[in-house]
């Protein structure tokens, strides 16, 4: 029996926090996940468009192979100035790799931007952009509890029509171990069933986490794509996202489960992986517990719980953002939702 954790959370995978900040005037913002030691991870990139730092320490044939951090910004490739400075709060805190007794550590910080540049926020920032200073904030903000919605990387979000933003749930086996997914959703496609008010990733929803809509009829799904979606848009693409397990795992293993949860992006948004798209899936282990049975069996179990959880998670984000400007909410779409 699978169910959510006691806050449906990532930060129910034990040895992570998340810290947020946002620039209400710039309209964007970063979120950081923080593991509490060095942990195994791993990205797999699905999208036409991807923006990341720091993601090929993570191949099977690099040295490290472990994180300190995860970065998800907003702020197109302005964004990739945020793991600086929670590069900067970790060397404070004696956080990194040791390249020797003399040198100081290198923490490793992966990180993955989103694009939220025609928001209508103000983006005359000058000679610096504010994502570094966002970055040391959200990291020093780093807690078991944040918010969800309109909040840290997701806070400046489009998804599809609607407001996109920051979601989490998570998922504990009969076991004990847990599965978490952290997601900052900004797709070009729609998490929205064409005539309904129900997401995509109704199926999944545990204890009405993203408003139980359940569709009243079923109605065969047009096969092309809405006639808006044939002209370009400006402003909507790229959902990024985290995964986290407490299970002890190989790298090899993490890649795997990676791919399965990047599958989760297909079960709440359609389109999905698209050119326009930088969809970004990050993998990680806390190690905090063992597997005891057929491993490649819990890999394949591991992998399908978490292709859920990123399918709850942006139906999630979507759910509890806030209008932002022209940009209107599900909940001020669908009044009552």
């Amino acid at each position: 029996m699978v169910r959510s954790g006691a806050r449906n959370l990532i930060t129910d995978v034990a040895g992570i926090a998340v810290g947020q900040a946002e620039d209400r005037r710039v309209a964007s913002g970063v979120t950081v996940l923080i593991a509490d030691a060095p942990a195994a991870a791993v990205c797999d990139i699905r999208g036409g468009a991807p923006g990341t730092r720091d993601v090929a320490s993570l191949d099977a044939a690099s040295l490290v192979g472990q994180v300190d951090a995860i970065v998800l910004s907003g702020g197109s490739v302005y964004g990739l100035d945020a793991p600086a400075g929670v590069t900067a709060v970790l060397r404070e805190q004696g956080r990194g790799f040791r390249i020797a007794p003399s040198a100081p550590p290198v923490p490793i910080v992966p990180a993955a931007i989103l694009f939220d540049l025609a928001n209508g926020g103000d983006k005359n920032w000058g000679d610096e952009a504010p994502y570094r200073l966002l970055g040391a904030q959200a990291a020093l903000a780093a807690s078991l509890d944040f918010a969800l919605g309109t909040a840290g990387a997701g806070f400046g979000a489009v998804a599809g029509k609607l407001k996109g933003g920051i979601g989490s749930v998570s998922a504990v086996t009969e076991e004990g171990i847990a599965i978490g997914a952290l997601v900052a959703a900004n797709p070009v496609g729609s998490a929205i069933i064409p005539g309904t008010e129900s997401f995509w990733a109704h199926p999944f929803e545990q204890n009405g986490e993203f408003g139980g809509r359940v569709p009243k009829t079923v109605a065969p799904v047009p096969l092309d794509l809405p006639s808006d979606m044939k002209v370009p848009r400006a402003g909507e693409n790229t959902t990024i996202a985290v995964v986290a397990i407490d299970a002890a795992l190989e790298r090899a293993e993490l890649a795997r489960i990676a791919v399965m949860a990047a599958d989760g992006f297909a079960r709440a948004l359609r389109p999905v992986h698209t050119p326009f798209d930088g969809d970004v899936v990050f993998a990680l282990s806390t190690a905090k517990h063992t597997l005891k049975s057929v491993r490649q069996r819990e890999v394949l179990r591991l992998g399908h719980i978490a292709a859920d959880c990123i399918a709850r998670a942006i139906a999630r984000g979507i759910y509890e953002a806030t209008s932002l400007g022209a940009v209107k909410s599900y909940r001020d779409t669908f009044k009552g939702g």
